[in-house]
């Protein structure tokens, strides 16, 4: 399944989760990004809105859906898929079966390691573990996030048998906007997700070469963003709590940038 042009992100929802997932899904979202990870996402309640969404006539086959492993790192140790006392393999397994049942699904369309983890032999452990859940056909597409180190997703890709097909990613000046990143990730065939795109960006948004074109294209400063990245090959996580903002924000493909507009906004990325 082609991964859409824009992911609708679930962290921080809290227990509006399951009203904002069948929203997004209704006003015609077609992925969901979530995480096994109890601290910042309530999966289990993204679930719930899969399932009202179902009853509505959406099928699952049409959304495609995207969780996490998350390293003990990221986790409240009060309230994990895991024990800490269990080996690492065991982890991402109990994780994963923990994603499923509250996805109420048996298939994951991807499945990305949260975080980085070091040492390497750790980090391999973790991807061959999630390749085995790839091997049983139980996920159709394998990623990594928060990875800004190039030498770290070289060392994953080169050591993968089932290589990292996303990577998802803050996109923001104190990464450099991953340009070094990404470049590999076009060279590679990897889809680059960004996530925090606005919220990160507000000089951007307010900036002048913005201004004009939310005057010429009569669209939000967000649409305008977000067409941007879908331009130059990047798919952004919208988290909107907004019913207004998720029918503008799901327009963004009805209308193009020219070549010198996309360029102009390039140039703010510094």
């Amino acid at each position: 399944m082609k991964i859409p042009n824009m992911i609708y992100g679930t962290a921080w929802k809290k227990e509006n989760t399951t009203d904002l997932v069948f929203e997004a899904l209704k006003q015609g979202f077609k992925g969901i990004d979530t995480a096994c990870q109890p601290k910042h996402y309530r999966e289990d309640l993204v679930g719930l809105g899969l399932l009202k969404a179902y009853e509505i006539g959406i099928k699952r086959e049409d959304i495609f859906l995207q969780t996490k492993f998350t390293p003990i790192d990221g986790q409240d140790q009060s309230n994990m898929p895991y024990l800490q006392s269990d080996e690492i393999e065991v982890q991402v397994e109990k994780s994963f079966e923990t994603s499923k049942k509250n996805l109420k699904t048996n298939f994951i369309d991807a499945y990305i390691l949260h975080s980085p983890v070091f040492p390497g032999s750790k980090l391999q452990k973790i991807w061959q573990k999630m390749e085995e859940f790839y091997d049983k056909k139980e996920v159709r597409a394998l990623g990594i996030s928060n990875c800004y180190d190039l030498d770290t997703l070289k060392f994953l890709y080169e050591n993968a048998k089932i290589k990292p097909s996303i990577i998802q990613n803050r996109f923001y000046a104190q990464s450099g906007y991953d340009k070094e990143v990404r470049v590999f990730c076009k060279q590679n065939n990897i889809t680059y997700e960004s996530f925090w795109s606005l919220s990160a960006n507000p000089d951007i948004l307010i900036s002048e070469v913005l201004q004009n074109l939310i005057n010429k294209y009569q669209r939000s400063a967000a649409e305008i963003f977000y067409r941007f990245l879908n331009h130059i090959e990047i798919v952004p996580l919208n988290g909107t709590t907004s019913k207004k903002h998720m029918m503008e924000d799901l327009k963004i493909g009805e209308f193009e940038l020219l070549d010198r507009e996309i360029e102009e906004i390039t140039k703010l990325l510094h």
